[in-house]
């Protein structure tokens, strides 16, 4: 991967700028979930985490970004976690009040961890912390990712994919190929490895488009 790398390098700030690019869009497909929410009244039937959890991985890999020491991945979080924001300030004025205290639950227990794993990388030994805090927040971000397909038993039994940000999935996918190849430029494994675990979680889930419908079939109407 080195030599990959080093041949790369001349390309090293228009690809950052075009991975940031790409991620900023991509964060707006977010609108088409809650543009769904708005016509539905409600945000029942859909998970808060891809908002809430998106705040607190945002704050983490701004905190991995100025780790490195990177301009091209601590601007694209500071302009993330806004986004992300907005979108969590949208998911909790549509959630019905039987719903909110499960919210905001959510919400605190997102905020004491993402809390924790940012006072772990103030007091870790410098010469360790930026391997292991990006170890961290690749787990992390692979279940963030992953979390959709919790629901994979359900989509099976409904034989849809109704509920499943597809917008999000499908530019998530793309916007992983191109910080892939922005790790690869910068010679790092855990971007390269964070990156490359996003693109085939999506890629799973994408399949799953192509095998069921979004929208479930009407029941057939039994002749009597």
């Amino acid at each position: 991967m080195e030599a990959i790398s080093q041949a790369l390098q001349p390309y090293k700030e228009h690809v950052g700028f075009t991975a940031g690019l790409l991620t900023v869009g991509q964060m707006f497909s977010g609108c088409f979930v809650c543009n769904d929410i708005r016509k539905k009244g409600t945000t029942e039937g859909f998970s808060p985490m891809m908002f809430i959890g998106g705040c607190g991985l945002t704050i983490l890999f701004l905190q991995h970004g100025m780790l490195m020491g990177d301009p091209a991945m601590i601007t694209t979080n500071i302009v993330g976690f806004s986004i992300s924001f907005a979108y969590a300030a949208f998911f909790a004025f549509y959630t019905p009040a039987a719903l909110k205290g499960n919210f905001w639950r959510q919400v605190m227990w997102s905020g004491l961890f993402t809390l924790a794993i940012l006072l772990y990388a103030k007091y870790e030994n410098p010469a360790v912390v930026e391997d292991r805090f990006g170890m961290i927040i690749t787990v992390l971000m692979l279940c963030l990712i992953g979390q959709p397909l919790f629901g994979l038993p359900e989509i099976i039994r409904r034989k849809t994919t109704e509920g499943l940000p597809f917008p999000m999935i499908l530019s998530g996918t793309i916007v992983g190929l191109s910080w892939l190849l922005y790790g690869v430029i910068l010679n790092n494994v855990f971007v390269v490895l964070q990156n490359l675990a996003g693109v085939l979680l999506s890629g799973i889930q994408l399949a799953l488009f192509a095998i069921y419908p979004s929208k479930p079939a009407p029941p057939s109407k039994k002749r009597n």
